[in-house]
């Protein structure tokens, strides 16, 4: 007698064992992710906020997922952005205006002038409104956008020349890292230099530049304080910078459920109270090595504050208008985040 087998069905239900096992384990058990950091290891910000964050991930996960801060970058500091999008590197955190095409028109509203002194307070309110007023993450394209935050209040820091009247701005050579404050400096009649902060000190010393627009963290970070002698402040700040942390897109759908939804608790404004509590304790050390070193810290004068607010408001009002040919109401997202800042 002849015995035969149908292996069909056999194959079928093998089949149908192995999708049910994908589907139903997690994505994945275990990651690394690669963070490429390009401030110095010693930067508040790194110390303060990229490293813990990157421990509260393995905490939030137990585990399953962990961040490795790398000491040294993976490229200069404006492809960071791209180094996520590209998967070169997991993890990259870095100013919006470092990158010199027009993808991220909407974060502009973090750029401007009288924003808020404190950081932590003013950070918080920037991812509020740039993510849910003027849908953040569709600008960040290719990358699942963490966190989004400032640094404290932008001064005008020059070597030998004070701002007493608003044309002695004029001809001033001024290092700015693009975006808003660069073309505000154009406007009041400085010449601009964009170049990442690392290259700074050369160029001041060098006499290449004459002065740079840093916070207060700024002139200590990148040891400046000796070759600058007057910081114009303004309330609010002459300017800001907006920042980003994102993820590899193709990575982060990797990433479980379960997990994803830890680690988004402990980034978007969570994250951002903690990158603003570090530029705040970091412009209060800044502030101190300043006066110590004897640099001139005053008031912008009435007349060049008028002169300000009057160059700015040209400036914004190109920005509401390009943000309205997508459907955004800039001006009500600015008038938002001016009012949760100063809270």
């Amino acid at each position: 007698m002849k015995i035969t087998f149908n292996f069909k069905p056999i194959l079928q239900l093998s089949t149908l064992c192995a999708a049910a096992i994908m589907f139903a384990s997690p994505a994945i058990a275990e990651a690394e992710l690669v963070l490429s950091s390009w401030l110095p290891p010693t930067h508040p910000l790194v110390k303060n906020a990229i490293k813990p964050w990157a421990a509260q991930v393995s905490e939030a996960t137990d585990g399953r997922v962990t961040v490795r801060v790398l000491g040294r970058p993976l490229g200069p500091p404006p492809t960071h952005f791209d180094l996520a999008k590209d998967g070169v590197a997991d993890i990259t955190y870095g100013l919006h205006s470092f990158n010199r095409d027009n993808r991220f028109l909407r974060s502009r509203v973090g750029q401007f002038s009288f924003l808020g002194d404190d950081a932590s307070t003013a950070s918080q309110a920037f991812w509020t409104v740039y993510s849910e007023q003027l849908d953040a993450q569709s600008e960040h394209q290719g990358v699942k956008l963490l966190s989004l935050f400032l640094h404290g209040p932008g001064m005008f820091n020059t070597g030998d020349r004070k701002i007493e009247i608003a044309e002695n701005f004029n001809g001033l050579k001024i290092r700015t890292p693009g975006g808003y404050i660069a073309e505000l400096s154009q406007a009041l009649g400085s010449v601009t230099l964009f170049m990442s902060p690392g290259e700074v000190f050369e160029k001041l010393s060098r006499g290449v530049i004459d002065g740079v627009t840093f916070p207060y963290e700024g002139l200590k970070a990148f040891r400046l304080t000796g070759h600058i002698d007057y910081t114009m402040k303004v309330p609010g700040g002459l300017y800001n910078t907006s920042w980003f942390l994102v993820l590899n897109e193709g990575m982060w759908s990797k990433i479980s459920t379960k997990d994803q939804a830890a680690i988004e608790a402990i980034s978007g404004v969570a994250f951002a109270k903690l990158a603003g509590e570090a530029w705040n304790a970091a412009d209060e050390a800044g502030l101190a090595a300043m006066k110590k070193a004897g640099i001139d810290i005053y008031e912008a004068p009435a007349s060049v504050l008028s002169a300000i607010k009057r160059k700015a408001e040209p400036l914004e009002a190109a920005w509401y208008s390009a943000v309205k040919e997508s459907g955004f109401d800039g001006k009500a997202a600015l008038n938002t985040l001016r009012t949760k800042a100063s809270e």
